[in-house]
């Protein structure tokens, strides 16, 4: 096929087409486009109304409303811990049941603790102590009252019977115990003696958790007197520290065996006291024990 005939075969149609268009009159072309089709005037369906709304039908079981005695069934007095303060509970912790290895043989420690009461106020029992060679170098008892006075801090008092060393003393006592920052288990104890005699004891712990079963606790204690007692061997002034490094293994909440070292010293003016009687001024010893709750 020839394409030149071809392309001027369509120029010849296109130009027909053009001069088609130029010969029409105006009015017609704007005329046709005026007029919309028939069908574009037809006027648009009413709309129907619009059904009213039915009202809520009402509930089979409606709730009945509040009364005065709903409100004091689920409110009280304000108060700290009041909404479980009602119930009675008991705990005892047996923290420190262990073997200690010591230059002439071993020796028997211990320090526990236990209350019994609510979330305010609670009854304390304290002991702690140790035993050398069959015979009981210190041993110490503590019933306190206590009362919470934030939710992680209670004020205590009450009375500390001492055993050993020396005469049996009654001492009164009052204190704090609680959480501190970062949970650190603290306390500090005040107590004030036959014949004047005042002591401090602050005390605290922690736990940190390497597994939610394997717990390294250090712990620290230290102790202050305000005169000398010879007949102790107590000196006035800080009279002596105890820094332990326990590792322990939860096999139950209620049960873990620990090992672990303290290091012991004396201070002060009790120094002295030790010196003459052939103590070690400084003792370092590995431990291993149990710790109980009961």
């Amino acid at each position: 096929m020839n394409l030149g005939r071809l392309a001027g075969a369509h120029r010849l149609v296109l130009m027909a087409a053009l001069a088609w268009v130029a010969c029409q009159p105006a009015g017609a072309l704007a005329a046709e486009h005026a007029h919309p089709p028939d069908d574009a005037l037809q006027p648009m369906e009413e709309m129907q109304p619009m059904e009213p709304m039915q009202p809520p039908t009402p509930s089979k079981s409606p709730v009945p409303p509040l009364t005065d005695e709903d409100r004091k069934a689920v409110f009280r007095e304000p108060g700290l811990h009041d909404m479980g303060d009602r119930d009675i509970n008991t705990i005892f912790l047996v923290d420190k049941l262990e073997w200690q290895d010591v230059n002439a043989g071993g020796r028997l420690n211990w320090s526990a603790s236990g209350w019994i009461g609510g979330d305010v106020d609670r009854l304390w029992i304290r002991t702690e102590g140790n035993r050398h060679d069959g015979k009981t170098d210190d041993a110490e008892l503590q019933l306190l009252w206590g009362h919470a006075i934030s939710p992680w801090w209670d004020v205590v008092g009450g009375i500390r019977q001492t055993f050993k060393p020396g005469p049996s003393q009654t001492w009164a006592a009052v204190g704090m115990q609680g959480l501190a920052l970062y949970n650190f288990e603290a306390e500090a104890t005040m107590f004030v003696g036959p014949g004047g005699q005042a002591a401090a004891r602050v005390a605290g712990t922690y736990d940190l958790l390497i597994t939610n079963r394997l717990i390294l606790q250090p712990s620290v204690e230290v102790n202050f007197y305000a005169k000398d007692d010879p007949q102790r061997g107590i000196g006035s002034g800080l009279s002596n520290s105890s820094l332990g490094l326990r590792l322990r293994y939860e096999i139950k909440r209620q049960f873990a065996p620990y090992f672990g070292v303290t290091w012991d010293r004396f201070h002060g003016g009790t120094v002295d006291f030790a010196r003459r009687s052939g103590q070690d001024l400084k003792d370092f010893r590995w431990v291993a024990g149990v710790r109980l709750w009961l």
